[in-house]
């Protein structure tokens, strides 16, 4: 087993470097043999928050999302076993990596959610694969507005396998961990191969095309360009649509 820890205090904040990082670990364990599970935790008191709403500026936004995106291709094409492990909160590119590993436990007091329309973006990954999880209406709902679930409440649309008192988090993680070390590396990879809720070309096909209206359609949008700007400078956005 391998553990992957996201580590930039106080929300663990998805970064550029984060996100060079987390390709390099993905990359160096994909090629160890011996392991056949991964698990994602956040350090100290939350998941990740999601994306550096800094990277979304003019200048770093199509290399963000590069680089964002080659991490969760290689954790769809990816042959192990990921598991998210989830507290406190879990939002935007966080919940996104938390997604689409294939299993996710979480507590009952974490807190999901997509909230970047709230900034005048999308969530590329989210509006390509989430309704494949959980299904158009939920998507949909979660997306367009943004709304936090807690654990339950995410373990009940499918976000999550289970949702635990805060205190079993990483008893019911081990638990599982234990369960698949029991079986055989490779037919683990060929279940998830032949099981997957997604086929990883549509998926391919799917994020690209979010990525090209992302760059070349939203960040064009003066809405969008307010949104960052809002935020950045700590006040209500003043959406003009367009």
């Amino acid at each position: 087993m391998a553990h992957i820890t996201l580590q930039n205090p106080p929300l663990n904040i998805i970064d550029i470097p984060m996100m060079d990082e987390l390709s390099a670990a993905l990359s160096e364990i994909e090629s160890r043999r011996e392991v056949s599970v991964v698990v994602f935790r956040g350090e100290g008191n939350c998941f990740s928050a999601g994306v550096d709403v800094a990277a979304h500026t003019p200048d770093k936004v199509a290399s963000m999302l590069e680089k964002f995106h080659a991490v969760i291709r290689a954790l769809v094409a990816s042959k192990k076993i990921t598991i998210a492990a989830v507290h406190g909160h879990c939002l935007g590119g966080g919940a996104e990596v938390a997604m689409v590993c294939d299993l996710a436990y979480t507590t009952a007091d974490a807190k999901w959610g997509l909230p970047e329309l709230q900034l005048g973006c999308f969530p590329p990954v989210a509006v390509t694969a989430l309704s494949a999880l959980i299904g158009h209406k939920h998507a949909t709902e979660l997306v367009l507005t943004g709304r936090t679930l807690n654990g339950v409440e995410a373990a009940a649309v499918g976000l999550a396998n289970q949702s635990v008192p805060s205190g079993q988090l990483a008893a019911i993680v081990d638990e599982t961990v234990a369960k698949l070390a029991r079986l055989s590396s490779a037919a683990l990879a060929l279940t998830k191969k032949a099981t997957y809720a997604w086929d990883a070309l549509h998926f391919n096909k799917g994020l690209a095309r979010a990525e090209k209206i992302y760059l070349d359609e939203l960040m064009q949008t003066e809405d969008a360009r307010e949104g960052i700007r809002a935020f950045m400078e700590k006040r209500q956005p003043k959406w003009k649509g367009r």
